[in-house]
């Protein structure tokens, strides 16, 4: 299987990630694309032609392994790494409606077609939940499918055409479940970077917001003091005292 779209996919990403997003790019794209590329497809390549069972029974190794091992774990991982990338290209869809709507008004539209806010921090925000959601949706699966996150040396079938229960054996167990608990561990670095820059994302704009409200409250209270004192001073000098008095009391900044 190629992986260069995957690769393009992650470079594009990142340059509109940010900072715990570009983390996040390294993480897949390091510790889960290149080990699944170079290690895991080489260690679960003949799985199946290396799974034994004691009988000499037709069809019995067959049904066995169908039985312990209904998806690969491999071909899910291949999966797991498309679904959790997938997200990622609403974002650069977004940018790019961005940029094309700026080239065919000829006229700049945003502060920054790349910059994360508005309609594409929402779209931003999007992805990160769906990609969470993947991950923790194939984590799930892949424990319920395989029992949890082990690779037992020795499974014993009494599926049928098999005569009786035999013994089943699955090569490279050991390193097998190495590598598992490896990838498992990834997954869940990765929905907890995740989740840290869904956290960071929302508190910064929650401070955003309320620093804007904050600045036009005090902008607002200021401007009626400045009408009020103008009014006072063309009346009485004691009024005007009087209203300086209530503004300072009353000035946020105080």
């Amino acid at each position: 299987m190629s992986w260069g779209f995957l690769r393009d996919l992650l470079s594009g990403v990142n340059k509109y990630s940010t900072g715990i997003g570009r983390i996040w790019v390294a993480v897949v794209f390091i510790f889960r694309l290149l080990v699944y590329i170079v290690v895991a497809e080489n260690i679960w390549k003949h799985e199946h032609d290396e799974f034994e069972c004691n009988t000499r029974q037709p069809g019995c190794e067959n049904v066995c392994f169908d039985h312990f091992f209904p998806v690969s774990h491999i071909r899910l991982w291949a999966l797991q790494l498309i679904m959790v990338s997938t997200p990622s290209l609403l974002v650069v869809f977004h940018v790019a409606y961005r940029e094309n709507r700026e080239t065919h008004h000829n006229q700049k539209l945003y502060k920054s077609p790349r910059k994360i806010d508005g309609g594409l921090l929402c779209t931003y925000l999007i992805s990160l939940i769906l990609k969470t959601g993947f991950e923790i949706v194939f984590l799930v699966l892949f424990y319920k499918l395989y029992n949890g996150f082990k690779v037992p040396r020795l499974v014993k079938c009494d599926v049928r055409p098999c005569p009786d229960t035999v013994d089943c054996y699955i090569s490279k167990a050991t390193e097998k479940m190495i590598f598992l608990h490896f990838l498992v561990a990834t997954s869940c670095l990765c929905i907890v970077l995740n989740l840290s820059e869904l956290s960071y994302l929302i508190f910064k704009y929650s401070l955003k917001c309320y620093l804007k409200r904050y600045i036009k409250e005090h902008q607002g209270s200021k401007s009626n003091c400045q009408k009020s004192e103008i009014i006072a001073h063309n009346s009485s000098p004691s009024l005007l005292l009087n209203i300086q008095d209530e503004c300072e009391k009353s000035s946020p900044l105080t």
